[in-house]
């Protein structure tokens, strides 16, 4: 009965989200041409939508991905680096004043990536070093990275000119507020790739998600396998960020409210994950904007505040098991 109210909810939230915002929308108005009601409602509030949507699905997915990976339940992109590593990337970009297009891909996009997929590598290349307690070092190496990449971004802010300070103030809180429909569409795609890169090496993640030796005895190869859904997940993730800024504690929280409504094997909560994500997401971008302020509260901010007080209490959680 409490599963059935919380998708209700959410789901019902998803029609009712275009509707809410700075300016009120009628229904029989948006469907007049050429008014600006229908403007703002086809141009601006459904493409957020859709964005919102595939941005929380790949944020849950991520999450589900590196928890089941590396057997952590604090493992996510967040967390470990990844994201911060897209933002300083584009925060490169941006400071450099790069706009060029690369097979339709803005410089700010590619420095984005670019920035995920080297923390990916430089995470997998200084675990090898790890000798006990890897995954828990790992999570300690990813913290350390994200001061690095924010002391970094600070001198990219000292560098920088007052304007583009201002973007990277506004990029760094993370925003979903986007025009047109290119942009969501991209997303789409690589949330089709990353959702159906995790379905068809479902049976892999099932095992890894106990060890390693039982993906090894089962002929999987444990290195190649995560290699390539890390990669994939950093390419999700650094195209996000790079259009979004940095979205936080999604990935970390929406894997584990679906585990406790659903306790069932990974491969049978990747479909649910993605639907709970994008939804709950859907669910803070409307708070963003319905909370009564000068302007638009930022998503970054939203999900810090309900993510901020989960991650102490599963830390704390895992300290007393």
């Amino acid at each position: 009965m409490i599963k059935a109210i919380i998708w209700m909810f959410l789901l019902s939230l998803v029609l009712i989200s275009p509707f809410l915002g700075a300016v009120e929308l009628s229904l029989e108005k948006i469907f007049t041409l050429d008014t600006l009601e229908s403007q703002i409602f086809f141009d601006l509030r459904l493409p957020r939508l859709f964005f919102t949507l595939c941005a929380g699905a790949i944020l849950a997915l991520s999450g589900l991905l590196f928890q089941t990976l590396f057997r952590n339940a604090l493992m996510t992109p967040y967390t470990l680096g990844i994201s911060s590593g897209a933002v300083l990337g584009a925060g490169i970009a941006i400071k450099l004043g790069l706009t060029s297009l690369v097979f339709g891909i803005t410089a700010i996009s590619l420095f984005g990536f670019l920035g995920a997929i080297l923390t990916v590598f430089l995470l997998i290349y200084l675990s090898q070093f790890l000798k006990n307690a890897q995954h828990e070092s790992l999570l300690l190496l990813g913290i350390a990275l994200s001061l690095f990449y924010t002391s970094a971004l600070m001198v990219v802010f000292y560098l920088g000119s007052s304007m583009q300070n201002d973007v990277l103030i506004r990029f760094t809180m993370g925003s979903l507020s986007i025009i047109g429909w290119h942009h969501p569409l991209l997303l789409s795609g690589v949330t089709l790739l990353l959702l159906g890169s995790i379905y068809l090496y479902r049976y892999e993640l099932q095992l890894l998600s106990i060890s390693d030796e039982s993906a090894q005895l089962r002929g999987v190869n444990s290195k190649k396998t995560t290699l390539t859904l890390l990669v994939i997940s950093s390419l999700a993730i650094g195209v996000l960020v790079s259009i979004s800024g940095p979205i936080g504690f999604i990935g970390l929280v929406v894997p584990h409210i679906v585990t406790k409504l659903y306790p069932v094997t990974v491969e049978q909560r990747i479909f649910k994950t993605a639907l709970f994500g994008a939804l709950f997401l859907v669910l803070c971008d409307t708070l963003s904007r319905v909370i009564q302020t000068q302007s638009e509260l930022p998503i970054g901010i939203i999900t810090a505040i309900i993510g901020g007080p989960f991650f102490i209490y599963l830390i704390i959680f895992k300290s007393l098991k």
